[in-house]
């Protein structure tokens, strides 16, 4: 018969040296499976998925019929995403776009009411403040914890900018999209 200790006297030392082989033999496994990396220096951004904003806004002025602005950004300004989840069972047009920054920021157009897309996107019905940009003023919505949105109303239209940015950000899209003109609706 082995010597073993009793049950009893087994402390800690002894459960660390029972797993040790096991994290060991699931590393080696990890690693031939090339599912474990090991870098220095922190996180990398990866590849900005391609999206055409000009493609998917023309096609949303055809067919959501109401007025789609597409914003003039600047060139480093990268868009990677869009959609057309309705907001309040309003038709919506978003895209989202990556800044130089490496922040995400996000467009929504739609026919919703201000109310209706602060409440769906950003979660709350009071407004925290406004901003003057250009003659355009924008309705604020800031929760603590929460990216903040600016909400305008062009009439027919709701623009709706939140996103992770800083005030430049949204100042730079805010701007472009206050200044385009819609779409033809061909």
């Amino acid at each position: 018969m082995p010597n073993t200790k009793p049950r009893i006297l087994n402390d800690w030392k002894d459960l660390i040296w029972s797993l040790l082989p096991l994290v060991l033999i699931c590393l080696v496994i990890a690693g031939i499976a090339s599912q474990c990396t090991f870098t220095t220096g922190g996180p990398t951004q990866g590849q900005i998925p391609k999206f055409d904003a000009h493609a998917s806004l023309t096609e949303d002025a055809r067919k959501l019929g109401f007025p789609i602005r597409e914003p003039a950004l600047p060139a480093d300004w990268t868009p990677n995403s869009g959609g057309h989840d309705p907001i309040a069972g309003a038709a919506t047009s978003t895209v989202g776009y990556i800044t130089p920054q490496g922040s995400y920021m996000r467009l929504t157009q739609s026919v919703a009411t201000e109310e209706a897309l602060a409440k769906d996107v950003v979660g709350t019905r009071y407004a925290t403040g406004t901003e003057q940009i250009g003659d355009r003023k924008w309705v604020v919505y800031a929760e603590p914890g929460t990216e903040p949105a600016w909400i305008t109303d062009l009439g027919a239209v709701r623009i709706l900018v939140k996103g992770a940015g800083n005030r430049g950000a949204f100042v730079t899209l805010a701007t472009a999209v206050g200044a385009a003109q819609p779409l033809p609706a061909r």
